[in-house]
């Protein structure tokens, strides 16, 4: 019994830190979702308009939009992350010159913040004083302006994510990899199997725990992705980078729509959730099963 209270008397600091920044900010905004509230209004008093905010964003064309363009962004992003964090991973694996420096490198983009990235990438891609564009107009004669070509701009936040977050990947796989037994891939290899056949029944099996949480937490951040797309192209041009975290920003502080863009965050939050769940149900679920 006094262990248990010691217990919980060392947890409580975190338990209030995270009811303080966590679960108050989180009813406050369903509170206010369930509100029309402009506070710099002639009238700046809540008034209580019922769903009408979560009817509005499941009918609102630019939302939808928004939601299309930050899936597309998503799925692109985090399956790049992946495939290019495993394969670093493995190279971290071996003995090389220069590791520790390559690795040093590697992880500098880890410990920038959001803004600073989208500065960096405005700065390289900016068409008169931008090392990309130059480098790609005398190498190839393409004449890049992420400010005219929507596809552009879409590709080069594509790639800005995959530049930022691709270390912390490459980290949280390493650990996975550090940590498996040799014993399964050694009796593997003399029973003749090929590393194809070694990664998707021996590797990917047994590092899918940490798969699943690395996705987890890109999924969550990625859908959330607001400095550095604001810095970069501000959203633009026209909706092509509009994502949901830049959706809710413009509504939120520009348009002063705080009970819609309440709405949209606790959408957002749901849709977050929905998808993890289904991706550990896909994912862990059935392997969960068959050791039980």
């Amino acid at each position: 019994m006094q262990s248990r209270k010691l217990g919980w008397l060392l947890l409580a600091p975190t338990l209030i830190v995270l009811f303080l920044f966590g679960v108050v900010p989180f009813v406050y905004v369903v509170y206010v979702s369930f509100h029309d509230w402009n506070p710099f209004a002639a009238n700046p008093d809540m008034v209580f308009s019922g769903a009408n905010n979560f009817r509005r964003a499941v009918f609102d064309a630019g939302f939808l939009a928004s939601l299309g363009v930050t899936v597309a962004f998503v799925f692109f992003a985090v399956l790049s992350e992946l495939v290019i964090g495993y394969a670093l991973a493995q190279a971290f694996m071996k003995d090389f010159p220069g590791k520790a420096f390559f690795r040093t490198i590697h992880t500098l983009p880890l410990i920038m913040a959001p803004i600073i990235v989208g500065s960096i990438w405005k700065l390289m891609t900016t068409p008169s004083i931008g090392i990309i564009p130059s480098l790609l107009d005398s190498w190839f004669g393409y004449d890049m302006n992420i400010g005219q070509s929507a596809a552009t701009a879409f590709v080069i936040t594509v790639i800005m994510d995959i530049w930022h977050w691709t270390p912390l990947v490459t980290l949280t796989l390493i650990a996975a990899l550090v940590s498996l037994p040799p014993d399964p891939f050694e009796q593997a290899q003399i029973d003749g199997a090929n590393k194809r056949q070694i990664f998707w029944h021996i590797t990917l099996p047994m590092i899918a725990p940490a798969v699943v949480a690395t996705v987890f937490i890109r999924l969550m951040d990625a859908l959330r992705t607001v400095d550095e797309v604001l810095m970069l192209t501000g959203g633009g041009p026209g909706s092509a980078t509009r994502y949901v975290g830049v959706h809710i920003f413009k509504e939120v502080f520009p348009r002063t729509n705080y009970g819609y863009g309440s709405a949209v965050s606790v959408i957002v939050l749901y849709l977050t959730i929905v998808v993890c769940w289904l991706l550990y149900v896909s994912m862990l679920a059935p392997r969960n099963s068959k050791k039980g």
